[in-house]
């Protein structure tokens, strides 16, 4: 038996809690507020370009972590179909935690500035930090009990939806930060 086989769920649990709460520390250590400046904290902004978007619990971007949590999904189910999901689970929240620390970290806020429409972007608060791994495992929980017919239809609705309300979704975001293109950069500013 393999040594994480021997390993109970709750425990995968547990480690997956500390997981989070990590992730809070170091963003508190990174300088990251809490919550919103604003002082109160509310469950959904919708308002893409303002100060208080990405320092709530959700917004238009946490279908993008959903989506992250599929495409984690996937990726660890071709490495290691045969890992119990209390492993595969946590190797999901380790990949999305530590991306919720490097894009809080100067390095991506400063590119997102540079290249994407985000002009205003200040990083997330800890608690949207937070709340979007938390949707990043459901979207991973869901990828798990839910056909594969079914996830590329929830992927494709969310990218299509969220890319015409707000412009930006997470393949607009990916192409924006690692090669941007001046066309979708008017597009998404609504020139």
């Amino acid at each position: 038996m393999k040594w994480y086989e021997q390993i109970s769920f709750k425990r995968y649990l547990l480690i997956g809690l500390f997981i989070l709460v990590t992730q809070g520390l170091v963003l508190y250590l990174l300088g990251r507020i809490p919550y919103c400046s604003c002082d109160y904290i509310k469950i959904w902004h919708g308002v893409v370009n303002s100060s208080e978007n990405s320092q709530h619990i959700s917004d238009w971007y946490t279908f993008s972590h959903i989506i992250h949590g599929f495409i984690f999904y996937a990726l660890i189910f071709f490495i290691g179909r045969r890992w119990p999901i209390g492993l595969r689970l946590i190797l999901a929240m380790l990949i999305e935690t530590s991306w919720e620390i490097l894009e809080n970290t100067s390095l991506i806020i400063d590119r997102y500035r540079e290249a994407t429409a985000s002009l205003g972007y200040v990083g997330d608060s800890i608690i949207n930090s937070i709340f979007d791994s938390l949707a990043a495992i459901f979207g991973f929980i869901l990828a798990w009990r839910l056909p594969v017919w079914l996830i590329i239809i929830l992927a494709l609705l969310m990218e299509i939806i969220v890319g015409l309300i707000i412009r930006d979704n997470l393949t607009l975001n990916i192409i924006m930060l690692i090669s941007p293109i001046e066309s979708i950069k008017q597009w998404q500013m609504g020139m």
